[in-house]
């Protein structure tokens, strides 16, 4: 099948429009999010092409957020690529639970599944599709979240990266940042070991605030993870013990 007629035929899919509507919803606070991380990429001091390359391979809006301001201070560049790896650790997860459901796709498929993955594709596809069950719905719907979520995304960032001299601080456009990311933080949030790890993440990131090159970032997600796991662990552990008194003798 022509690349012409896969866009084509998945685009007239019933979920494609579903996904799409789905992340309409969203779709604003991506927008503010990437209009956010425009401006902050050129009044950081990158010039627009390197900018918009930036925006283009890129494409993790946290990501890029946080290591913007550690370019723009001469950081070495092991603290930026280090810090930028541990802010998208989440996506390891992601891919985990991705998998059940893309493995039987080829590999150069599933390397374009990576790159349009998002935070909130991944929260509407498993609202959309809990049970990890091949079904042909899956690569449409994912299709029309990313056909929503992507160009929401790149089309806000390139009017910031255009617009980054003549919008004024005083907009607060960094806080209309905050808000976005906190609003798809919050929706990341379903058990114990989620709030645990966010509330320890806080709590650490405003003890190690006073380290240089913003390392208490890494501070936080390290100590976050370990949190998460420490947590889960204890959870299976309980569960099996619970097994084990059930298992009739």
């Amino acid at each position: 099948m022509s690349l012409h007629s896969f866009i084509r035929t998945t685009a007239r899919h019933p979920e494609f429009r579903r996904g799409a509507h789905e992340m309409l919803h969203v779709s604003f606070g991506i927008a503010a999010w990437g209009l956010v991380t425009g401006v902050a990429m050129v009044k950081s001091g990158l010039s627009v092409p390197l900018a918009v390359t930036m925006s283009l391979l890129v494409f993790a809006g946290s990501a890029q957020l946080t290591a913007v301001p550690l370019i723009a201070a001469g950081a070495p560049i092991w603290v930026v690529w280090a810090t930028a790896a541990c802010v998208n650790l989440r996506f390891v997860i992601f891919s985990a639970m991705w998998r059940p459901y893309f493995t039987r796709f080829p590999r150069w498929k599933r390397g374009m599944f990576g790159y349009f993955s998002g935070d909130l594709n991944y929260v509407m596809f498993m609202k959309r599709f809990p049970t990890p069950e091949p079904v042909a719905e899956h690569e449409p719907y994912f299709w029309g979240g990313v056909a929503m979520n992507w160009f929401a995304w790149q089309a806000a960032s390139m009017l910031g990266i255009a617009l980054a001299h003549a919008i004024p601080v005083e907009w607060g456009l960094g806080f209309a940042g905050v808000l976005a990311l906190l609003g798809i933080t919050c929706s990341l949030l379903q058990d114990k070991a989620t709030w645990l790890a966010a509330g320890t993440a806080a709590a650490a990131a405003v003890a190690a605030y006073a380290l240089p090159l913003r390392l208490n970032i890494l501070v936080a997600i390290a100590a976050a993870i370990a949190v998460g796991l420490a947590v889960e662990a204890a959870e299976q552990a309980q569960r099996q013990a619970r097994r084990h008194e059930e298992t009739p003798r």
